[in-house]
């Protein structure tokens, strides 16, 4: 969606928050669901999907 972190992290939070996520080391909130769907229409179903997450 040629979006950079900066602009990524003013849907789902902080900088940190972001980084985890897109690291796989956090998953999406139901909140941060609703935004991307809302905000960036990607659809619901392909955000709840089932996914896992690395462990420290």
């Amino acid at each position: 969606m040629n979006m950079n972190k900066t602009e990524l992290t003013k849907i789902l939070g902080s900088r940190s928050r972001t980084s985890e996520i897109l690291s796989g080391k956090r998953k999406l909130s139901l909140g941060m669901i609703r935004k991307l769907n809302e905000l960036l229409g990607i659809p619901a179903e392909v955000l709840i999907r089932d996914y896992k997450v690395e462990h420290a």
